[in-house]
């Protein structure tokens, strides 16, 4: 079903516990070893959304190729996760972390797990900004695999959200 062309996938990564530049910027390189022909938007500075007691978030997007499947990727990218500290088992819901890895888009295909862990695309994406504004730095045509909407139209439409761009590229 994935072959060796690999699928385009698109992940989101956010931080805001520690050194979250310095966590995203070594993260990447991480995910590098398993997405081929990386790119990566300017780096983002976000006001927390649902929990808002806590400080801002550093957000990116990231899309390359993948050559194996999505339950492969969710493997990968908690992997990554626990390996910058992240805690899912003892975390707060929403809160503080060191690093978020969301798989947001898998190609074009729409994919669901029986567990809450992996559904694509990403539940929350159309209404995230720091997903939608970097995802479309780096990919302007995106469109939402469910409704074929214009990632760009449902931004368009959306609150502000506190969404800031930063100067600094992290990655190449």
């Amino acid at each position: 079903m994935y072959g060796d062309s690999g699928t385009e996938v698109v992940l989101g990564l956010g931080s805001n516990v520690g050194d979250s530049v310095g966590i995203i910027r070594r993260a990447l390189k991480s995910i590098s070893s398993f997405i081929r022909d990386m790119r990566v938007s300017s780096l983002y500075l976000t006001a927390p959304q649902d929990y808002t007691n806590q400080p801002d978030f550093y957000n990116i997007v990231a899309a390359g190729k993948f050559n194996s499947t999505p339950e492969d990727l969710l493997v990968l990218v908690h992997k990554v996760e626990t390996e910058f500290g992240r805690d899912r088992v003892n975390g707060v819901y929403k809160g503080p972390r060191t690093l978020d890895v969301d798989i947001i888009l898998f190609g074009n295909d729409c994919f669901s797990m029986k567990e809450p862990d992996l559904e694509i695309p990403h539940r929350s994406a159309k209404r995230r900004l720091f997903v939608l504004i970097p995802l479309l730095e780096i990919m302007p045509d995106a469109a939402d695999p469910l409704s074929g909407e214009l990632y760009r139209n449902i931004a368009a439409i959306l609150p502000d959200q506190g969404v800031r761009k930063l100067e600094e590229k992290i990655w190449n």
